[in-house]
């Protein structure tokens, strides 16, 4: 590795740590937020088979999961001001990448909620409780925790999605990395640097899904993966 390249690496690396701080993981925790509350409420409404949304629910599900991520940006961003629908970068981003992530979850959920055995719901009934009590109560507390693995490899991944963020101007890490490419004319080592720097960001996340599903193995809510 030659001085200068080094040089570049090291001027770099903040420079691109820096939005993926200020940019990339905001962006990652306000989407993955909204998707979970899309994600409950459609799972929910699948769960009770309500005749009028369940259509709906499976629609929005088929859709989102059927066509790419990609797409739904340009189609937010660039698509959406032919009728008259203006959006900065950012908004757009989390609007997309909440819908986008909270179809995958909401099947997760579903499949979690599933799960709760039968016996569990009658139980709650049996002793007084309202359909609402028994799902805040019982229901959802299991199903959240069977759903935690697979809830937290989405929030893996959704970090790594945010560079997508780049093709609709969206100053996170891959974009800033791009400008310094452009600059310095180092496409190898820059977008190495970026990826070691998303690895870091996921091999964190990857210890905190760990300590997560150790805790709710001790109280026996989940096994390790």
């Amino acid at each position: 590795m030659t001085e200068r390249l080094w040089n570049i690496l090291i001027d770099s690396f903040p420079r691109i740590l820096l939005p993926g701080l200020r940019m990339t993981l905001p962006l990652t925790v306000i989407a993955f937020a909204l998707a979970m509350v899309i994600a409950t409420v459609v799972a929910l409404i699948q769960f009770a088979h309500v005749k009028l949304l369940t259509p709906l629910a499976r629609f929005y599900i088929w859709v989102v999961r059927g066509t790419p991520l990609l797409v739904q940006l340009f189609v937010v961003f660039y698509g959406l001001p032919k009728l008259g629908v203006y959006l900065d970068a950012f908004p757009a981003a989390v609007i997309v990448f909440s819908i986008n992530e909270g179809a995958y979850c909401a099947e997760t959920m579903r499949g979690a909620l599933e799960s709760v055995p039968a016996g569990q719901l009658e139980a709650g009934y049996c002793v007084g409780m309202s359909y609402a009590q028994v799902m805040r109560r019982i229901v959802l507390p299991q199903a959240l925790r069977a759903a935690f693995p697979p809830l937290s490899n989405s929030l893996i991944s959704m970090v790594k999605d945010t560079s997508l963020a780049a093709n609709i101007t969206v100053m996170e890490m891959f974009m800033a990395t791009q400008r310094i490419v452009a600059r310095t004319y180092e496409p190898l080592a820059l977008y190495l640097e970026v990826a070691l720097i998303y690895l870091m960001f996921s091999t964190v996340l990857t210890w905190l899904q760990r300590w997560g599903e150790r805790k709710l193995a001790a109280k026996g809510g989940v096994a390790h993966a």
